[in-house]
Order: structure tokens, then C-alpha cells, then sequence
């Protein structure tokens, strides 16, 4: 052995170990230093909280999102989805004036639609993009028929806590979507229900021969999906103090990229959930970084896809690394 490859053998290693960093927290890392130097008001405690109340609500989508890529589907309903729960729920509670029962008719709407996805996807055979690309333009259809295209608002005061409220100093969306990831984890590595949606992606046929419905469990995972969009229905709505039909059109976009830069793949049912809120987090920096930077929103948008490219691009590294 020379001389040359002794001294190499370090700085190998060293490169060895930088490969086998995730992508996504390579990321996180470089855009916290860019815009703490960029932006003297980044780095503050008021702001770096507000990133995470910002990110509440694309956490929960994401979450459902990770286990629905899991199976090898996709859910890009999800967005319209959560827009017209979030005017279902605005409407009843003005109707009604009961949280509870405004909560119910957003559960029910979720539910109906992740049912709709699923059936259509598992029973109907219809491939998941098909779908809920027609489900998505059903649901943005639903909430410009309902709203006449107006926002709807005189919601009561009281909605605002939803968002802007706090439970022993912790931001309240910040604790449901704590809530919703745990929720999450317990149900994709402590169940068999979760080692049943690695099954749907990775081997479905052995999940057939060992007498599971997978019809009936892909079905559930749409549901699932659905459930998310009306859980994070109040906290939008409380967001903007209204309901608008097109509030969150587009955020699966964000859901899709957070899951992709968490590591999780389209394929063989790998899925890593804590890397999905490290996307997550890793997407709501960089557009609150942008947002101060005054950058306009469709230029964030180019710049979330070029995060997504380069931290995938990292994590290819990363495999040849190891």
C-alpha cells in the first residue's frame, strides 16, 4: 500500500459520509444559512415558529400523501379537496353555529371523496392519476358552484384560534399536526395495517395469499387521505378568516414534493415519514425565506421543483455512497 493511498483514505470516508447525509437535510441545512444571511429577520424566534405554524397544514396532507405513494398511487385531488372541505365546513358552522357539526360535514365530504378515489383506483381498475385528476376537477368545480366563485366570510371570531391560538405557549396547528404524525407513525410501523401499505407497493400479490382484502385496504388509504384534507380544513380556514374557492389549489404540488424530498419513493412501498416533515419543513423555509425576499409566487413555485431536483440528485449520491 503507497503512501498516496494511506492519505486518501481519509478524505474518502469524509466524502463517504456527506453521501450518506438525506438530501432533503443537506437542504434544510444550506437554506436556513442562505436566508439567515440573506434576511436579518429570518432567524428570528417570531419567524422560525411562524415557519412551523405556515407548515401545519401541509404537514397533515403530506402525511396521508406518503402513505397513498406508498401503495404506488397518487392523490392530486388533494388540494381541491381540502378547498372545498374548508367551504363546507365555513358554511355549516355559519349555518349551524356548531364547531362540531361544521367539523362533521368537512369528515363527511373527506371521507366521501377518499372513498370515491379508492373505489375507482382499486374496484374500477382506473389508474390513480386518471382519477384523481378527475376527482380534483370535481371537487374545484363543487366549490366555485357553492361560493359562486365569493369567498365566504363573518365566520365568528372564535374560528381564528384554530391557527392563531396557542395551548401552553405551542401554536395550536402545531400541536394537531404533532398529533396527526404521531397518529401516522404509530399506524405505518405498530400495525398491520401498516405493514399492509408497504405490501400494496412493495409485494401485493403475497398480501392477497396471506388473505387480505387489498382492494378494501387501498380503499382505506384514499380515506385516509380524504380525512386529512378535513382535518386541516378548520386550521385554513382559521388561516384566512374565511373560506375562498381556491385557497388551496395547488398544495399538492408541495404534499407531492415534501414526500419526494423526505426520501420516499413511487415504488417497492419505501417510505420514510419523518423525512416527509423534514420536507415539509425543508418547503416551508424556502418559501418563507422568498416571501421576505419579496419573490414572486410563481417564481417560488419553479424554485420548490428545482429543491425537489437537487436534493434527489443528492440522494443518488448518497446510494452510490453506500
Amino acid at each position: 500500500m503507497t503512501d498516496t493511498t494511506i492519505l486518501d483514505r481519509p478524505k474518502k470516508a469524509r466524502l463517504t459520509w456527506i453521501a450518506r447525509v438525506p438530501g432533503v437535510a443537506v437542504m434544510l441545512v444550506v437554506l436556513l444559512a442562505l436566508f439567515g444571511v440573506m434576511s436579518p429577520g429570518f432567524g428570528t424566534s417570531a419567524n422560525l415558529s411562524n415557519v412551523l405554524v405556515q407548515s401545519a397544514i401541509l404537514l397533515i396532507i403530506a402525511l396521508a400523501m406518503t402513505l397513498i405513494i406508498m401503495t404506488e398511487g397518487i392523490d392530486l385531488s388533494m388540494g381541491a379537496l381540502l378547498t372545498l372541505a374548508t367551504i363546507i365546513y365555513a358554511a355549516t358552522l355559519l349555518a349551524s353555529g356548531s364547531f362540531v357539526m361544521a367539523l362533521a360535514a368537512a369528515l363527511a365530504l373527506g371521507i366521501a371523496f377518499g372513498f370515491l378515489n379508492g373505489w375507482l383506483i382499486a374496484v374500477a381498475d382506473i389508474p390513480p392519476f386518471v382519477t384523481t385528476l378527475g376527482t380534483l376537477g370535481v371537487a374545484q368545480g363543487l366549490s366555485l358552484i357553492v361560493t359562486d366563485g365569493q369567498s365566504i366570510v363573518g365566520l365568528p371570531r372564535s374560528v381564528q384560534f384554530a391557527y392563531a391560538g396557542t395551548v401552553l405557549g405551542i401554536p395550536f396547528p402545531v400541536i394537531v399536526a404533532v398529533v396527526c404524525y404521531f397518529l401516522c407513525y404509530w399506524l405505518l410501523y405498530q400495525t398491520r395495517f401498516g405493514i399492509g401499505i408497504s405490501a400494496l407497493g412493495g409485494n401485493r400479490e403475497a398480501l392477497r395469499q396471506a388473505g387480505v382484502n387489498d382492494k378494501l385496504m387501498l380503499i382505506a388509504v384514499y380515506v385516509l387521505g380524504g380525512v386529512a384534507a378535513a382535518i386541516a380544513a378548520p386550521l385554513l380556514c382559521a388561516r384566512m378568516n374565511s373560506a375562498h374557492p381556491t385557497a388551496a389549489i395547488g398544495m399538492e404540488f408541495d404534499a407531492i414534493a415534501a414526500v419526494a424530498l423526505g426520501g420516499t419513493q413511487f415504488e417497492r412501498g419505501n417510505g420514510w415519514l419523518f423525512g416527509t416533515v423534514l420536507g415539509v419543513i425543508t418547503i416551508g423555509v424556502l418559501r418563507n425565506g422568498l416571501n421576505l425576499l419579496a419573490v414572486p409566487s410563481s417564481v417560488q413555485v419553479a424554485c420548490v421543483g428545482f429543491l425537489v431536483i437537487v436534493a434527489l440528485f443528492l440522494d443518488g449520491l448518497r446510494s452510490k455512497g453506500t
